[in-house]
C-alpha cells in the first residue's frame, strides 16, 4: 500500500515555542489523525520548532483530517500563524522525499583544489603540434 505523507512544520514565534504548542495540542492532533485513518505519524523536535509527519492511504483522507475543527483550531493556535506554519506534501521538507532531509557533509570544507601550475599558459592551443 502506498502512503501519502504530509508534513506540518511549526516554527517558534513571539507568542511562544513550538514545543509548547506540541505539548498542549500534539496528543489531540495525533488522536484525531489515528481516528481518521492515519497509518503512520512521527513528531520531530528541532532547534527551530517541531515537525509533524503524517501518512494516510489517500490524499482525500488527509483532506478530511485537515478539515476537522480540532485541526483547524490547532493550526490557528501555532505561535506564529502568519510566518511560522508550513504544510506541504512529503516528508521532512517540500522535496516530497520519503525520508526526512539530512544535511550532507561538505568535503574539504566546501573548497575545490586550485589547478596546478604546469608551466603552460591557460590560453595555449591544446591542439598545436
Amino acid at each position: 500500500m502506498e502512503l501519502y505523507w504530509w508534513s506540518v512544520e511549526v516554527l517558534d514565534g513571539s507568542a511562544g515555542s513550538a514545543r509548547g504548542w506540541r505539548d498542549s495540542l500534539g496528543n489531540a492532533l495525533t488522536e484525531a489523525a489515528v481516528t481518521h485513518g492515519a497509518y503512520d505519524w512521527q513528531w520531530h523536535t528541532h532547534s527551530w520548532g517541531v515537525l509533524f509527519e503524517i501518512a494516510f492511504a489517500s490524499d482525500e483522507r488527509w483532506a478530511e483530517f485537515r478539515a476537522l475543527p480540532l485541526v483547524t483550531a490547532a493550526l490557528d493556535a501555532v505561535p506564529d500563524p502568519v510566518h511560522g506554519l508550513f504544510i506541504h506534501p512529503g516528508r521532512g521538507g517540500s522535496t516530497g522525499q520519503r525520508q526526512p532531509r539530512r544535511p550532507r557533509p561538505i568535503a574539504g570544507a566546501g573548497a575545490a583544489p586550485l589547478p596546478e601550475d604546469t608551466g603552460v599558459p591557460l590560453h595555449a592551443n591544446a591542439f598545436a603540434a
